[in-house]
């Protein structure tokens, strides 16, 4: 009966992150058409089996029963826990990327998306990716809350205004599929459509030299370029020496203390917050002297400087 509902769902054309979800789906289904068949199987012969039969008749005092009680109690919350763990797995897998995964960040807007690749490449509304290798996408919104999903991957995520997200997925065969924004954002909402192209390994890496590096270079040279522009190499060396601000060597995904006593991750984040809003998180042992950036800087400009600072070892 596994497969049976499958007919409900669109092609699975990212085993690695649709067969979890898939599986939880059919699940649910399955226990959910089975207990739908026999209550009303048992509905039916107990309205059956004690119909009225005279005027005489009288429903017998029924104070409780002990192993009814306890089967109906005990059988759906074992139910509800392998679809709690089910669920857990799965999502545990949605958030574990793999490291060899080629990163894409993706913008939001009204209403459009906008694709940037590692060599500086940009497309509008079509996500190019190459078969057989795990795609990470990093989400941002430049305007209001929208929603990124991709059925044919069974991957969604909200993209926030002021935050990063990310889903990741790994296309088996070429083709095509349809991405859609789940969350209402406007009038042209329904239209907010893009949609992901997969090539073959060696065709994408020529979709890529055909179409990267603009006048201005990849994301991570514009981010070298905007952090000597904007004199950031006068409070962080490069180096690891200490200056007035923390050290950019090193920077992406270390645990930094926090003059609270906390402790961040480094990422997408936390570099956007300390640009934006530097005196709402401090690092431990510096003082909080640095500008902040809002209005100053544009999304697309931090983006590059956070694909920059995670070249810097």
């Amino acid at each position: 009966m596994g497969r049976l509902f499958d007919f409900m769902l669109p092609d699975n054309k990212s085993p690695l992150t649709a067969d979890s979800t898939d599986g939880l789906f059919n699940f649910i289904t399955e226990v959910s058409l089975i207990m739908l068949i026999g209550i009303t199987i048992a509905m039916i012969y107990f309205a059956y089996k004690y119909k009225r039969k005279s005027e005489d008749d009288k429903t017998p005092v029924i104070t409780h029963n002990n192993t009814l009680e306890i089967t109906w109690s005990v059988v759906p919350l074992i139910l509800v826990m392998i679809v709690f763990g089910w669920g857990y797995s799965g999502w545990l897998n949605l958030r574990a990327v793999p490291n060899d995964a080629y990163e894409i960040h993706a913008t939001g807007y009204k209403w459009n998306w906008n694709f940037n690749y590692e060599n500086g490449a940009q497309t509008l509304n079509e996500l190019h990716v190459p078969a057989g290798r795990p795609i990470k996408v990093v989400m941002q919104s430049r305007d209001v809350l929208h929603s990124f999903f991709i059925p044919d991957y069974r991957v969604k995520h909200d993209v926030v205004p002021g935050r990063y997200t990310y889903v990741w997925f790994q296309a088996e065969e070429t083709g095509e599929s349809i991405i859609f924004c789940t969350e209402y954002c406007g009038t042209s909402h329904s239209d907010m459509l893009a949609k992901v192209i997969v090539h073959e390994p060696d065709e994408f890496e020529e979709w890529l030299e055909l179409n990267g590096g603009g006048l201005q270079g990849s994301p991570v040279e514009i981010g070298e370029q905007l952090v000597q522009l904007q004199g950031c190499q006068t409070c962080h060396s490069m180096d690891g020496t200490q200056m007035i601000g923390p050290s950019f060597k090193g920077i992406w995904g270390r645990e930094a203390v926090m003059s609270d006593g906390s402790t961040i991750v480094v990422d997408e984040n936390y570099i956007r917050e300390s640009i934006l809003y530097p005196g709402e998180k401090v690092v431990d042992g510096y003082d909080n002297v640095m500008t902040p950036y809002e209005g100053r800087l544009s999304d697309d400009e931090i983006t590059s400087i956070i694909e920059y600072l995670k070249t810097i070892e």
